[in-house]
């Protein structure tokens, strides 16, 4: 009977995360520059990987992605954020870490994760996509082939009308 429950709360706690609005939140690029995520363009997707240096699920993830994201531009058109949310402590490792994978993504900073927050997010990894100004994939941890599903994901919502 618990698991019943609990299954129940978790389709309800995911379908409260699927379709949420983006939030009018602005966060920095790695250049200083504010960025407002309820103003990206999401009419293709946009796939936002939340993420933090000291986080090697995070890092193994995005590192995965980075080995396929050239071929994955190719076959759809959607754009990638990294999202760090280490906090003041740590922020100051980003930029290195990011150069040093040579990740192409745009890299956000959330160091007070005011974003994450407001996205009921709790734990990293966690990936979402965004389109048509809603979420509409939510993924938390990583696992070796997760990255699968989540091309099949943007190649779903890139041939939405």
């Amino acid at each position: 009977m618990l698991k019943i429950i609990l299954a129940g709360f978790l389709i309800l706690s995911l379908d409260f995360c699927l379709a949420q609005e983006v939030p009018n939140v602005s966060v920095n690029t790695l250049n200083g520059e504010k960025l407002n995520v309820s103003k990206i363009d999401s009419s293709k997707p946009v796939v936002m990987s939340f993420w933090a240096t000291w986080c090697l699920p995070c890092m193994e993830e995005l590192t995965t992605i980075n080995e396929k994201y050239e071929d994955w531009q190719k076959e759809s058109q959607f754009s990638m954020y990294a999202v760090s949310t280490d906090d003041a402590r740590t922020t100051s490792k980003v930029k290195t870490v990011a150069k040093s994978k040579g990740w192409p993504y745009t890299i956000l900073l959330d160091p007070n994760q005011t974003l994450k927050r407001a996205l009921n997010i709790n734990s990293i990894p966690h990936v979402i996509i965004l389109h048509k100004g809603k979420i509409v994939y939510s993924h938390v941890g990583y696992s070796p082939g997760d990255e699968d599903e989540l091309i099949k994901k943007i190649k779903e919502y890139n041939t939405t009308p």
